[in-house]
This record gives structure tokens, C-alpha cells and sequence, in this order.
């Protein structure tokens, strides 16, 4: 039997293009591939899906492949550049497939699968992208893209006759209307809605993740988790105060806080958690308390008492919470006049 490699998101396309494989009688192992940008399954990020409901369901295997600090890497200074955002997505697809190629190599497999549609992305799903992309994984020839393959060149696998090239499809565009009726065809009842791209093509945590990279060029995994939650305020070169905009936030902060930091909060009220990273002077802390306080329940008091929890030591501080005007200038904020 045949063996394929697949890139597996967990989407519709991606497992589409594995049960079109696996109908022509080919063994399929999908691979995962996580990173810290929110393509993963441990959070709620618009790519993030659950890749193994369907594998059980359709039988075949799935492995997940952390991209760790070969994908920040890139993502500060992508070969191919950024997509609107941060989104390296022509470097990302190549790392990927380099990554898909060793695991072809180790199992012995033939080729390599992804649930690609032409003109469905603007950087990464071109015609003339395809084929650069291949080249530079040292895979030209052998990956697959099954739901368009009949607007492509044929590839190797095609060309040896493992792969029936007229049992592929012709898709193309942003449209989902085949998919779904090819979805119904393989009873695939049940798939995510389409996803927006990662946590880099959203313009605030783009934004965020620039900011964040001017100050610190090697921030850490702290650093970079941070990001997706709160409201961030830069204080100095290297301290940043980040607040949390409700529970969620709170224990997603309380769970990275480390004991370089200080965590603040109002007793007695509905508060954020608010936590100040890097070098925290006095005044840092003094304002980062009057920012916890602006943002708790108890905003509308003129002195507040916020609890301070840091350097191995717990203390009280008053704080006056009227701060608006440093708020907005503190902000970072791609769109200044979202302040709330």
C-alpha cells in the first residue's frame, strides 16, 4: 500500500484531501503542526481544531509537530515577508512541509498531501506560489493538493500511476459549496467553519507582537501568551503592565505570572488582574495600581486600595483610579480610539 504524508489542520480542506487519498487505497499519517501563534490545539485562536475527532472516525493517524522557535524565527524575519499582519505564510508552509518531509523519510512515504486550494488564500494558495513553495522544502513534484490537483501540474505520484489524477478535483476560490457537498459525499458531518488564519493575521495582536519585538528582539513564551489577552500598557523599554478584561483573562494571567512579576488586584471589588513584567520601579508600581483600579469596580471611588503581591513580599497601596489620560497614552493600541 502506498504511504502519504498529510499537513493537517483539523479543517475541512485538510481532511477532505485525506480521504480523497485514502479512497485510492493510500496510507495516510497526518501531522499537526502546533506554534505559539494560536495554530494549535490547546486554545480558542480561529485555527485552532481538535485533529483527532475525525481521524477516529475516518481511521487514520495523526501526529502533532511543535514548530517552537523555528516559527518565531521566521516570523521576525520571513524570506518570503509578512502577509496584511505578522503572517509569514509562504515561510510557514515551507517550514511545515520541511518538517513533513522528515517524517516521509523516516516512514517511508512516497509524497506528501495538503488540503491547499487554489485562489482560496492570497499569499500561499497562488499558482505561481505552489510551485516556489515546493522548491524551497526540496519537495517539487511531490506534494499533492488533491481538491485542486486538476488545475496543477501533475505530480510525480500522479505521474507513476500511484495516484489517479482523475479521481482529483478541480476546486478553486473561497467558496466552500464543493467542499460540502464532497464533505456529504464522504459522510463528513461534522467541521469547523472556515478559519481567518492565526493569531498573526489579526491586526491587534500583529500590532502587540511589533511592539513587543521593538522592545525585546527574544521575548519569552511568557512574553508571547501574553499577547492574547488583557489590555497591554508599555511603560518603559523594558516594562510593560498588562490588565485582565474579565475571568478568563484573570486566570490565563494568573496561570503565567512568575516571580519576577507583580500581580495586582482590588479586594473587596470585581477587579482585573493586572500584571507589571520587566524592571517595575516604584512609580511603575504606583501607576500600574492606578490602572487596576481604573479598570476594577471601584473605579468611580476617589482613593482605592489595591493589593500588590511581588518580590517576595504583599503590601497595600492607595491609588486614585481618575487616570484616563495616561491610560490612552499608555495604550498599546493599533486603533487609539478603542480605549475600552
Amino acid at each position: 500500500m502506498p504511504k502519504a504524508i498529510a499537513l493537517y489542520s483539523g479543517g475541512l480542506d485538510s481532511t477532505l484531501a485525506i480521504l480523497v487519498a485514502k479512497r485510492q487505497g493510500i496510507e495516510v499519517t497526518a501531522i499537526t503542526c502546533l506554534t505559539h501563534f494560536g495554530c494549535d490545539i490547546s486554545d480558542k485562536s480561529s485555527c485552532s481544531k481538535n485533529p483527532f475527532a475525525a481521524s477516529e472516525k475516518f481511521g487514520f493517524e495523526v501526529k502533532l509537530c511543535h514548530l517552537a522557535d523555528k516559527f518565531i524565527e521566521i516570523v521576525k524575519n520571513p524570506k518570503f515577508g509578512h502577509g496584511r499582519n505578522m503572517n509569514p505564510c509562504i515561510d510557514c508552509r515551507i517550514l511545515m512541509l520541511k518538517e513533513a518531509k522528515e517524517f516521509m523519510r523516516m516512514t517511508g512515504a512516497e509524497f506528501i498531501i495538503t488540503g491547499e486550494v487554489l485562489g482560496q488564500r492570497p499569499m500561499s494558495q497562488r499558482k505561481d506560489t505552489f510551485p516556489r513553495i515546493d522548491r524551497e522544502s526540496g519537495l517539487e513534484g511531490y506534494v499533492l493538493r488533491p481538491l485542486s490537483a486538476k488545475l496543477l501540474k501533475p505530480t510525480i505520484p500522479e505521474q507513476m500511476g500511484i495516484v489517479d489524477r482523475e479521481k482529483l478535483y478541480d476546486f478553486h476560490g473561497r467558496s466552500r459549496k464543493q467542499q460540502m457537498k464532497l464533505a456529504e459525499e464522504f459522510g463528513l458531518t461534522e467541521y469547523p467553519a472556515p478559519a481567518g488564519g492565526c493569531l498573526l493575521t489579526d491586526p491587534i495582536y500583529a500590532y502587540r507582537l511589533k511592539e513587543l519585538l521593538r522592545h525585546n528582539p527574544s521575548p519569552s513564551l511568557k512574553d508571547i501568551n501574553l499577547l492574547r489577552v488583557g489590555r497591554h500598557f508599555r511603560i518603559s523599554n523594558n516594562c510593560k503592565i498588562v490588565v485582565g478584561r474579565d475571568e478568563n483573562e484573570n486566570n490565563t494571567i494568573q496561570s503565567l505570572v512568575e516571580n519576577t512579576d507583580y500581580l495586582l488586584s482590588v479586594n473587596g471589588f470585581g477587579s482585573p488582574l493586572t500584571i507589571i513584567c520587566g524592571d517595575a520601579s516604584d512609580e511603575a508600581i504606583k501607576l500600574a495600581a492606578a490602572i487596576c483600579a481604573r479598570y476594577s469596580d471601584a473605579k468611580k471611588l476617589p482613593v482605592v486600595e489595591v493589593s500588590v503581591l511581588g518580590n517576595g513580599e504583599e503590601f497595600k497601596i492607595q491609588a486614585n483610579p481618575r487616570v484616563d489620560n495616561i491610560v490612552d497614552s499608555l495604550r498599546i493600541q493599533p486603533f487609539k480610539e478603542v480605549i475600552a
